[in-house]
């Protein structure tokens, strides 16, 4: 069985919600990254944050970046997959919410990020097809 862990990439950091969007910008830009998980002060998850939403949500609507908080931005339930959930529950998951990236946890800690390219690279064709289905046909 294929599992969340398995297909993950490692090493996702989170940022606490009261952290400013300038900073997490340069945060995506130094990990290479275009999401970040936002976490409480008890490093529970309370959202996620894209790079678009730095530039649609905030400097498109005027507002300066280092006055603008990570929480600002988080919206809705957050979402997220147990390290040990098998490749079928991820894509329902993912599909399901239409997101295209999700937080993988283990022992209620931040392990890694499952994105679109990482299901590209360990899905079957068949598996890739109905993904996308589900987050791009509706």
């Amino acid at each position: 069985m294929t599992t969340a862990k398995d297909i993950m990439h490692e090493g996702a950091q989170w940022i606490p919600q009261t952290e400013t969007l300038d900073v997490a910008a340069q945060l995506m830009r130094d990990l290479n990254v275009g999401a970040l998980p936002v976490a409480d002060a008890n490093e529970r998850l309370c959202g996620i944050i894209t790079d678009r939403d730095i530039v649609v949500k905030c400097i498109a609507e005027g507002i300066d970046p280092s006055q603008c908080r990570a929480a600002d931005l988080c919206e809705g339930t957050p979402r997220w997959i147990d390290a040990n959930a098998d490749v079928e529950d991820v894509l329902h998951e993912m599909g399901g919410h239409r997101i295209k990236r999700i937080p993988v946890i283990e022992n209620k800690r931040l392990v890694g990020m499952i994105s679109e390219a990482d299901l590209a690279h360990h899905l079957t064709d068949e598996q890739i097809a109905e993904f996308t289905e589900l987050v791009y046909a509706r």
